[in-house]
């Protein structure tokens, strides 16, 4: 698979005629990504121009380089996880695949996933050794590393095919819409363990595992699963330190991996059920019950 780096040349620039040399030699991902256009191009050239050659965006991408010394390897793994992503959905096309080094958000943002252009900005992943990370709290920041490419890119091409009905709004809609989108990127990313998934510790995965009962149980007898209060579902779905509630240790975003069980144990129910039919079944209610999901304890 064929990666097109930015980061050199765009690091090269230095005055707003090498900006706009640089839009010029690549239109449809200043077009697409940097979204050039002519009542933003002035400010864009500055931007540029301003950016690139600032000291501390070029020591990032020294050590984004030394992150990623390999280049040719983010090209072969894309490429694996696009034709696994093709033998499930027959009519997916392979996106033209750029790296760049975004500023940390300044233009743009970690992975921008279209049917066309996929764009990974390096530097957010360079890792926790870079001088600069992303502007995120620490239980985020430990998804910013090179081995975390990959399982965000998939979930960003899930969105593709995950389907919903816009009403549905449930704690357990969320929950296992979730639940699909890690689901897919396990399917199509079948080596990656779960700590990369979902972003937890060896630990928080063995607690989970073991007070799997306790978990759901919290759900059950606190009347969550049917609750449309967005707080309810940024609580236990969305990003969070940890869910005190259940208890101090338990992780964030811990809605996301019960939904993950839940989508599992429908599969196992299923066996023949695609991954395309499964991502786009929009019932959250008949996933739950057709997955007999009842975490008991041993």
């Amino acid at each position: 698979m064929a990666v097109q780096h930015l980061e050199k040349p765009f690091l090269r620039i230095k005055t707003t005629a090498d900006a706009r040399q640089f839009l010029d030699t690549y239109p449809s991902f200043a077009r697409r990504y940097l979204q050039r256009e002519p009542g933003r191009e002035t400010q864009l050239l500055g931007l540029m121009a301003t950016m690139a050659p600032n000291p501390a965006l070029q020591q990032l991408g020294r050590e984004t380089a030394a992150a990623f010394p390999d280049s040719a390897s983010l090209g072969r793994e894309l490429g694996a996880f696009f034709g696994r992503t093709r033998f499930y959905f027959p009519d997916f096309k392979a996106p033209k695949v750029v790296t760049f080094n975004s500023g940390l958000g300044f233009i743009g943002k970690d992975i921008f996933a279209n049917d066309s252009l996929l764009v990974v900005s390096t530097e957010w992943f360079a890792g926790p050794k870079a001088s600069r990370r992303p502007d995120l709290p620490g239980y985020m920041l430990r998804r910013y590393a090179p081995a975390y490419v990959l399982p965000a890119v998939a979930l960003a091409v899930a969105s593709k095919y995950n389907r919903r009905e816009l009403r549905a709004n449930t704690v357990l809609d969320a929950m296992v819409r979730e639940g699909k989108a890690l689901y897919f990127a396990g399917q199509v990313l079948p080596c990656t363990p779960d700590s990369l998934l979902l972003g937890y510790t060896a630990r928080q995965l063995t607690d989970l595992a073991a007070n799997e009962p306790r978990v759901w149980g919290h759900f059950l007898e606190n009347n969550l699963l049917y609750s449309t209060t967005p707080f309810l579902v940024q609580k236990y779905v969305a990003e969070r330190p940890n869910v005190p509630e259940i208890d101090r240790t338990c992780p964030g975003r811990v809605g996301q991996w019960v939904g993950l069980q839940i989508v599992r144990k429908y599969v196992a129910e299923h066996p023949n059920i695609t991954l395309a039919k499964l991502m786009g079944e929009t019932n959250a209610q008949r996933i739950l019950n057709d997955s007999h999901y009842r975490p008991r304890k041993q």
